[in-house]
């Protein structure tokens, strides 16, 4: 019997991937149940999709409008989640397009396990994706899978709660058992989330072979206020991050990205490198120490702003 798989997705002024994804949703190997998309501010929906005829081919898609003041990344995807009855869900980001029609299949795949609570897939780089990410993501989402408990941590650190729901799968009673993502957070709910279940004896799957393509060109500006919020999540949430630093896998990543960069003829992007990875750094500790700064000073520095209102 095949499994009952729903779909949810979070959108915000959707573009053209939106459509790929969906054309994409429909060709899986594992038919998709229900496309719950959970959209922020309806007249961007509706601009996109006014007179496309191509919208009503797929007749699985529920839309619901919410306003910018009501969106959080945590009680968002909540609130979609209590619309599906499935068994298990699919949250994947807008501008996630699968790389096959074997996502969904592959994604579940390990789910199949009793002790695993979440799985998650690939993010493979772009087209126009640029040298410095494009090893990013290669460095976040190798091609091995692997299955990742709470008898990992003394060996992977952090790397141990890393999982991304731009495409995770998650098994529905444990998601309720656990009380879903944290209702009100500034970024990470995702991480938060995989955190709590592997410190409660869970486990979380790297499915290598579930691929979307997904990557972003950030400016320096983009990169500090994303790290802002990072540094926040962390700083709000010391039962995860408090005892297991981050830092270190930071500035692994940036010295293995340099000499990527050196042995595939891209040396000249090292300054920029070095550039971004300090307005990162600045930006993380920014946030990890939020509570001590002034809230204004703060709010201008986040991504988003909404979430320090009051």
């Amino acid at each position: 019997m095949e499994p009952i798989v729903d779909v949810v997705i979070p959108t915000y002024k959707p573009q053209q991937k939106y459509f790929d994804l969906l054309r994409m949703l429909a060709e899986q190997t594992v038919a998709v149940n229900r496309i719950i998309v959970m959209n922020t501010e309806e007249k961007y929906y509706e601009a996109l999709t006014y007179g496309n005829k191509a919208v009503k081919c797929y007749r699985n898609v529920e839309v619901y409008h919410i306003s910018k003041r009501e969106f959080d990344h945590g009680n968002t995807r909540n609130k979609a989640v209590r619309k599906s009855k499935a068994p298990y869900f699919v949250c994947i980001t807008q501008d996630a397009v699968p790389a096959d029609e074997h996502l969904i299949e592959n994604l579940i795949r390990p789910l199949e396990r009793e002790d695993v609570a979440v799985s998650y897939g690939r993010q493979l780089p772009e087209a126009d994706c640029m040298p410095i990410e494009r090893f990013t993501r290669e460095f976040n989402y190798p091609e091995e899978s692997c299955i990742k408990g709470r008898d990992d941590i003394d060996r992977l650190g952090i790397k141990t709660f890393f999982c991304s729901n731009a495409c995770a799968a998650y098994k529905r009673d444990v998601f309720e058992e656990r009380g879903g993502f944290i209702r009100h957070t500034i970024f990470n709910e995702d991480m938060i989330y995989a955190a709590g279940a592997v410190l409660a004896g869970w486990k979380i799957a790297y499915a290598a072979d579930a691929q979307v393509y997904h990557s972003h060109n950030y400016s320096w500006k983009e990169y500090f206020h994303r790290n802002v919020d990072l540094g926040v999540s962390q700083a709000d949430h010391p039962e995860i991050f408090a005892q297991i630093k981050s830092e270190s896998e930071g500035i692994r990543l940036v010295k293995m990205t340099a000499q990527w960069l050196k042995e595939n003829g891209y040396g000249n992007q090292i300054p920029l490198l070095i550039w971004n990875s300090g307005w990162k750094y600045l930006g993380y500790q920014i946030g990890k120490h939020y509570q001590k700064l002034p809230r204004g000073f703060v709010r201008k520095c986040s991504m988003n702003r909404s979430y320090f209102r009051g």
